[in-house]
């Protein structure tokens, strides 16, 4: 039996759970399970795998996206950038850390840029944006980050200029304004200068359109959630533990 699941804590609810086992009843994929391991302390991550022989991977979930980097024997490219690790393969003994939310939000992304998508907003500068920018790179888009706390690179809301509108017509929301329950939530940008040239893309899924996305779409905008890049990030976990 070939085992997977995902360490947190607590792990109340699992996408990743449901997802795995329908997944593997749809598509006949016998002798795999997949399961819930709520570990209290991160410092039990290793014992997890000494006590659970059959594992071959994990994904990894809040809050140990980045306190698991330092039981690992290798990370991908996009965990070095980016910090964070949601997705595990041991092989040959090894544990190699992966983030497929690039994956899951590249792959979502790409079918909808049009050729005039050469320039990003991304709102938020927390641990979903690095993932975003990673991705945004690797299609060859530039960005500006918006942000409330100012860091380096970023612009204040206040800063979003009419011209920064026209010229960034992609714009992503990595922030969790407007994810439920806080519903009538939205960034503070400019709304009424959006037009049917913008692709406004939103991380959260629930509701499945927030506030930022009704805006967009009012104005005749492209929009999009992000529940396909969740599915496409669990896929590409798949894709990970299976590869040769």
């Amino acid at each position: 039996m070939r085992l997977f699941g995902l360490i947190g804590f607590p792990l109340s609810h699992s996408f990743s759970k449901g997802f795995f086992t329908e997944k593997f009843e749809k598509e006949g994929i016998t002798g795999c399970r997949y399961e819930n391991f709520p570990i209290p302390e991160i410092e039990q991550f290793p014992r997890l795998w000494e006590e659970t022989p059959g594992l071959e991977g994990l994904n990894v979930t809040i809050p140990y996206k980045q306190a698991v980097i330092p039981f690992l024997d290798e990370l991908s490219e996009a965990v070095k950038e980016i910090g964070a690790v949601n997705c595990i393969r041991r092989q040959h003994g090894r544990l190699k850390g992966y983030n497929t939310d690039v994956i899951g939000f590249r792959r979502s992304l790409e079918p909808l840029l049009r050729p005039h998508h050469t320039k990003a907003l991304i709102l938020g500068a927390g641990g979903a944006a690095k993932a975003v920018k990673f991705a945004l790179r690797q299609l060859g888009i530039t960005y500006t980050e918006v942000s409330r706390k100012y860091t380096d690179g970023t612009i204040g809301y206040e800063a979003v200029t009419p011209e920064i509108m026209k010229t960034h017509s992609l714009i992503v929301n990595t922030t969790p304004l407007g994810m439920y329950p806080d519903i009538a939530d939205a960034p503070p940008i400019p709304y009424d200068l959006i037009s049917k040239d913008h692709l406004l893309y939103d991380l959260i899924y629930n509701p499945a359109e927030t506030q930022f996305l009704q805006h967009g779409a009012a104005r005749g905008a492209a929009v999009k959630n992000g529940h396909e890049m969740l599915v496409l990030q669990a896929e590409a976990s798949w894709e990970i533990w299976n590869e040769g």
